[in-house]
């Protein structure tokens, strides 16, 4: 390549976007700051832009100029935005780069990666790699039809995965992301999960940190392939008619030399008091909220995922750590707020805008909040107060069932509480059911190890612990592994255990797991008033002595009803009766089946409800509980002529 001996100046601003971002409105810098492929004066070549307000010189170094910056000094701008820039002639997609900084801080000389950059080199090299996506896109179908199929009174039952260790090569190699389009994409298809859900696949230089600790805010893992290749995945998993919901992380930062943190050599993107700008938790950096760059930085990073990546939701990570002052610290180690509370208020105006911005935006898309305390109204607009999410992790119910499924069955009519204490406050947020990677590492065990008794139990256990959640109010989503009961803890740098689909167990757990997705999908009244108490109804909750509970769930059409039944325990009871609404009601699905290495006790034929009041009810009827188990009854209504 010819040498370069000096930039252009030349920009992608308006004066009306400077303005934009000095006042943290600009929510698609992507479109402005980072390296463009472009011309300029006839001429083709690479325009660079960064935001670097500290900086005395920025030169751009890379292979082009053998990583020495002289005669490649960016021109600062005028207007006091703290933005450099220049076009190099001759440059092209592929380029690899990083920006050299000479800070007016102490005179540091920094090597950064691009904030913006689209693409980066492989870990464990860090630089920046120039890209100019070349991708038609073919999923207009499925956008067009996003906003029914995404709305909160559709089925949501969530596969989530970590894309580096969902499955591997025979030499140990993660798949690549046209490989995923084929092999992930028809095995959730054909498990019936109408969305999957990634770990971050931001770049992230620790593969240990599972994509949390993020240093590449604008561009897919480069471990499993370019920007096309995971365009190309999700294009597959929407022609398959499945949402894509990716996790994003925006309440803290690493401190990799390469990436954001002191950027220019001052606390840029991070506050510079260690009281609020560390994270105790992680060894990480937490976002200036308060700045309005930052702002614009951050929401832009979450518009880029959904529109150049059409990402169908955003599963906010961590909102907890971001919401209070003194997360994870003791007194004195945290600034209260202007009024003397621990509420982060900056973070709290932060979170509002971004989920009014993408909610405007993009039509059908969800936000979804892993949010961990009673914070009132994550999942309400903000108009009325709300954070303005349009889902909320239901972290109490995980670890109330958690707690509960560990005990003995003969210990849990002491504990009835756990299991129903959930539906108190079950309708006060937009609820998703998690039982996510975080049950499944740091020694926490497998969910099916957690199960106690002996072989047979623990499958059944699991199986009635899965169809709780499926028939408990709320969406769902089940970590990779936990569908066909993996027995060992999540481990990334290791496939989950297909292996044990060989043994006639796991392949009944399994089974129960596709089968209970396909029968949730296909019933209203599991998923129509899923955050509404219309469509729950208590039938029984204080029969502890034999650990049951029994509920209604209802659809919008009040003939739509489903009589729910868990047996908790391994006792078979029979003729147990329910109080129950008039008419005549069959079995339509038992945990206990055969095919799900169940002991196969049912109730075979249509019941109808006899005159008898039991649990205030003026009908009931009386049905075989099998073990461990749930069943799941239906009103039959009259077939009209």
């Amino acid at each position: 390549m010819k040498a370069h001996q000096k930039i252009i100046s030349h920009s992608l601003f308006t004066d009306f976007d400077i303005d934009l971002f000095k006042s943290g409105k600009h929510f698609k810098l992507y479109e402005k700051l980072g390296s463009k492929c472009t011309k300029v004066n006839g001429k083709k070549g690479v325009q660079f832009s960064v935001w670097a307000p500290n900086a005395e010189k920025v030169q751009i170094i890379g292979d082009f100029n053998h990583w020495s910056g002289q005669g490649y000094e960016m021109h600062p701008r005028w207007d006091g935005s703290g933005i450099w820039e220049g076009f190099i002639e001759g440059l092209d997609k592929g380029t690899v780069y990083k920006y050299k900084i000479y800070s007016n801080n102490f005179g540091q000389v920094l090597e950064k990666g691009d904030p913006f950059a689209m693409h980066w080199e492989v870990p464990p090299k860090t630089a920046s790699v120039v890209w100019d996506i070349d991708y038609q896109w073919k999923d207009s179908a499925w956008i067009k039809k996003r906003k029914t199929r995404n709305a909160l009174d559709q089925p949501f039952s969530v596969y989530e995965v970590h894309l580096g260790s969902w499955k591997r090569k025979e030499n140990g190699e993660s798949l690549s992301y046209r490989d995923l389009a084929k092999e992930l994409v028809t095995y959730v298809k054909e498990m019936g999960y109408t969305h999957v859900e990634f770990l971050p696949v931001m770049e992230h230089p620790f593969f240990g940190s599972w994509g949390y600790q993020c240093t590449g805010f604008f561009a897919p893992s480069s471990r499993y392939g370019t920007p096309e290749d995971f365009m190309f995945m999700m294009d597959a998993f929407h022609k398959a008619e499945i949402g894509v919901i990716l996790d994003w992380v925006p309440s803290h930062f690493p401190n990799d030399a390469h990436g954001i943190y002191q950027f220019d050599g001052t606390h840029l993107y991070e506050h510079a008091d260690p009281r609020q700008g560390y994270h105790p938790d992680w060894s990480s950096y937490i976002f200036n909220y308060g700045r309005n760059e930052v702002r614009a930085f951050l929401i832009s990073s979450a518009m880029y995922w959904v529109e150049i990546y059409h990402a169908d939701g955003i599963r906010v990570d961590a909102v907890a750590s971001m919401l209070y002052l003194d997360y994870s610290r003791k007194e004195g180690e945290w600034i209260p707020n202007p009024y003397g509370g621990r509420e982060n208020l900056e973070a709290i105006s932060f979170l509002k805008e971004l989920n009014e911005f993408i909610y405007q935006e993009a039509e059908g898309v969800q936000t979804i909040a892993e949010e961990s305390t009673a914070w009132p109204a994550v999942s309400r607009p903000t108009y009325v107060g709300g954070l303005g999410f349009g889902m909320k992790w239901m972290m109490g119910w995980m670890h109330d069932t958690l707690e509960y499924f560990t005990k003995d069955p003969y210990y849990r009519q002491y504990h009835q509480n756990e299991i129903t204490f959930s539906l108190n406050y079950a309708f006060t947020e937009n609820f998703m059911l998690p039982l996510s990677h975080d049950e499944v590492v740091h020694g926490k065990g497998s969910l099916m190890n957690r199960m106690p008794g002996d072989e047979w139990q623990r499958f059944a256990n699991l199986r009635l612990m899965f169809a709780y959640m499926y028939t408990h109010p709320g969406t769902k989503l089940v970590f990779m592994g936990g569908e066909f009961g993996q027995t060992t803890e999540w481990q990334h740098d290791n496939s989950i255990e297909w292996h044990l689909l060989d043994f006639e167990p796991h392949r009944g757990m399994q089974t129960l797991t596709k089968e209970l997705n396909h029968f949730y999908k296909s019933e209203p009244a599991l998923f129509e008033n899923g955050f509404t108490a219309e469509g729950f109804e208590w039938i029984e909750l204080n029969d502890y002595k034999n650990s049951v509970i029994s509920y209604l769930r209802k659809g919008k059409n009040p003939d739509n009803q489903l009589a729910v039944i868990c047996n908790f325990t391994p006792v078979v009871r029979e003729n147990y009766r329910i109080g129950i609404h008039e008419g005549k009601w069959k079995e339509v699905f038992n945990t206990d089946k055969k095919s799900y290495w169940g002991s196969g006790i049912s109730n075979k034929k249509a019941i109808a409800s006899e005159a008898l009041p039991h649990h205030g009810r003026s009908h009931s009827i009386q049905i075989n509980l099998p073990p461990l188990s749930v069943i799941i009854f239906k009103k039959e209504t009259k077939q009209k002529k």
